[in-house]
């Protein structure tokens, strides 16, 4: 096979307008809903916990403000541009809008939550009068499982079961030092888009802070004295305003990694904005990120597309404070060791509630605690095994946390999601549910 820093690249890391779930929602009923003509009568969508979770409170690009993973099928159902993929939001047109949302309204569009699945699932059913086709994406944002047109299967995984692209398989194999071996390859070409996905989030990081929001509030501490504008605080206002750009819904596209985009921003505006500090030459810069992508690819390998636990943290939080060792150590295996167990050991219980503007907060945790660890494990400091859950090497804690997250807390997104619909019910009937 391909290298696996191409596939990673290929796969995971890519532009996309908005959150990744509702876009992936989106791209399901658009696939659907592309194989039908006439207009869209009705719309059937059922997720993963993960999924749905995630595209509850976000805000959908070009929508003013409107959320939902509902909104976002039908706007796919009806516009029916599939071929946008992750950027299926741009330039949406006002008749579009109109028409999706006149749709949910109606009652003809549902939604519905599967607790039987773990990671990525979607299924998108969609009618125009007496046509139906349906699209299933399984295992990621964009991979179609099965694809049928009135009872007519044009796609289906093999053995009905969702593929597994060999590259994770690969992933799932690897150690640390395979890692910085695949790093090593990075062509020019990969630079050159890697440096693509650096200007996008810094463009992304310029609009958040026009809003008044987390990155802005950071500023607003060192303008009027009460932070000091150093490494730490800048790299912590400039991903959290990114991340309050895409959770607003700002019609900009950010650089993704591990297929989302808020570990997108950490994985790549930490590395860079660090290396710029340090005074680290610019391509060394970049090679880091390629590297700061792998780890946050291996680390999801384990812990799924969507954990319980937040991948910023302990997935793309990681990659980037590994990125940061290597940017002054080169590929040390131990200290890129004590970087992972002290992100890990930090940060490796925060929560994920689903996409919302609270997000930039953890981005910001995040940021923080990966360059922190990172001066730490490039001083030979950090926390090792004779540590709670830390395993004997950076694999082992990597799966110590998985391990946690997919059976000790396998009942987390259950309880989340029971309290956030509850809390709207509660909210539809009164001002405020406090």
């Amino acid at each position: 096979m391909k290298n696996i820093l191409e596939e990673v690249l290929k796969h995971e890391v890519y532009p996309a307008m908005g959150c990744t779930e509702p876009v992936a929602v989106a791209f399901a009923a658009a696939t659907a809903g592309k194989l039908l003509k006439g207009r869209v009568t009705g719309l059937l969508v059922s997720t993963d916990p993960g999924t749905y979770k995630n595209g509850l409170a976000v805000a959908i690009p070009n929508t003013k403000g409107e959320k939902g993973n509902l909104l976002a099928a039908a706007i796919g159902a009806v516009a029916r541009k599939p071929e946008l993929g992750a950027e299926l939001f741009k330039g949406l047109p006002a008749a579009s809008l109109k028409e999706a949302s006149a749709l949910v309204a109606s009652g003809k569009a549902r939604i519905a939550i599967d607790h039987t699945r773990r990671g990525i699932y979607i299924s998108a059913e969609v009618t125009a009068g007496r046509e139906k086709a349906l699209c299933v994406l399984e295992g990621s944002h964009k991979q179609v499982a099965l694809l049928r047109h009135n009872g007519r299967t044009i796609i289906k995984a093999k053995g009905g079961k969702k593929k597994c692209l060999p590259y994770k398989d690969a992933l799932r194999k690897a150690t640390f030092a395979d890692l910085f071996r695949e790093a090593a390859k990075v062509t020019p070409a990969q630079l050159a888009y890697i440096k693509k996905g650096v200007v996008m989030n810094l463009a992304a990081a310029r609009e958040g802070l026009k809003l008044k929001k987390v990155g802005y509030y950071i500023e607003d501490l060192i303008r009027k004295g009460y932070l000091k504008r150093d490494i730490l605080s800048n790299a912590k206002l400039t991903a959290a305003a990114a991340t309050d750009a895409r959770m607003a819904g700002s019609p900009i596209p950010v650089m993704s990694s591990g297929e989302s985009g808020n570990q997108g921003v950490v994985a790549v505006l930490v590395p860079w904005l660090v290396g710029k500090a340090f005074g680290v030459p610019e391509k060394r810069i970049l090679k880091s990120i390629a590297l700061s992508h792998l780890v946050n690819s291996y680390i999801k390998v384990f812990t799924g597309e969507l954990a319980p636990i937040c991948g910023c943290a302990v997935a793309a939080g990681v990659g980037a404070s590994v990125a940061v060792v290597w940017q002054r150590s080169g590929p040390d295996p131990k200290k890129a060791a004590l970087a992972v167990n002290t992100v890990i050991s930090d940060i490796g219980g925060m929560l994920c509630d689903g996409a919302k503007s609270g997000c930039a907060l953890k981005v910001a945790s995040s940021a923080d605690s990966a360059i922190r660890a990172a001066w730490m494990a490039s001083n030979g400091e950090g926390i090792t095994e004779a540590e709670g859950f830390i395993g004997c090497t950076a694999e082992a804690t990597i799966k110590n946390i998985a391990r946690i997250s997919s059976s000790g807390m396998a009942e987390v997104d259950r309880i989340i999601l029971d309290i956030m619909s509850a809390k709207r019910n509660c909210c539809s009937k009164a001002k405020s549910c406090l």
